[in-house]
């Protein structure tokens, strides 16, 4: 986008408008692309690294400037370095549609990626690749919400792909080993085979020994449980991250 602003006969190139509705006016200015985020997360400390002018708009495109009355009004202020932070702090980055449609497109990959990351195919043992994801994603008509987190919706795919039941999707789980002393053994081991999802091994030939599945979102309810039945005596840990199956090799 190029303005031409007749306050100054200045023109502005590539140009990222933030728009803040207040007062029943639209108020605008004009900053560098990419700057708004990184101000917003502190990268960026420069204020000039940021507005290209420190001036407030009506509309950037057409070089519209606020009138001081309507900035008084809205803002208590006419100091317009004032009111530029708080229409950065506050207001809607605008996006053209190509670069929405681009956004969108890019979290649904980022969600599909993560879904793979954490699920496999219960029925096989093995995980999904991304493109099949992407696919079901589809199939269930996934429509990708801008102003959550990749991770929040991630759970939520997983959740609807699991009511379709035309797609076989599950936690990938975690493979843990519990070692405690043989006092601690009996009130131990039915609580935690209430947790997990399988016991893989179980020796009692030295206190008690356990090779465990679980769902990794149990993790920190087990370490809890040890830690405090024991005294924080007892010892847990982790083996894999997830139990999927590639070809013929476990993972």
């Amino acid at each position: 986008m190029s303005i031409f602003t007749p306050t100054n006969q200045k023109r502005l190139t590539n140009v990222a408008v933030v728009r803040m509705k207040k007062g029943g006016k639209r108020f605008e200015i004009a900053c560098y692309p990419n700057k708004v985020t990184s101000w917003r997360s502190k990268v960026e400390k420069d204020i000039d690294e940021v507005l290209q002018t420190h001036a407030v708009f009506m509309n950037v495109s057409k070089g519209q400037v606020a009138k001081s009355d309507d900035l008084k009004r809205a803002f208590g202020t006419e100091n317009q370095d004032e009111i530029c932070l708080q229409i950065l702090a506050k207001g809607e980055i605008q996006v053209t549609e190509k670069e929405r449609h681009g956004q969108l497109e890019s979290m649904f990959r980022d969600i599909a990626t993560i879904v793979a990351e954490k699920c496999v195919n219960p029925e096989t043992k093995r995980p999904y690749t991304v493109t099949m994801i992407e696919k079901g994603m589809k199939d269930i008509h996934y429509s990708v919400k801008p102003t959550r987190s990749t991770k929040q919706q991630a759970l939520d795919v997983i959740k609807q792909l699991k009511e379709t039941e035309t797609f076989p999707i599950a936690r990938a789980q975690m493979r843990v080993r519990i070692a405690v002393a043989a006092r601690d053994a009996k009130k131990l081991k039915d609580k935690i085979k209430k947790i997990a999802t399988k016991v893989e091994e179980e020796d009692f030939s030295d206190g008690l020994e356990m090779v465990l599945l679980i769902d990794p979102g149990c993790y920190r309810e087990i370490d809890d449980l040890v830690r405090t039945e024991t005294k924080g005596k007892g010892h847990l840990e982790m083996l894999s991250l997830k139990d999927v199956e590639e070809g013929d090799e476990r993972l």
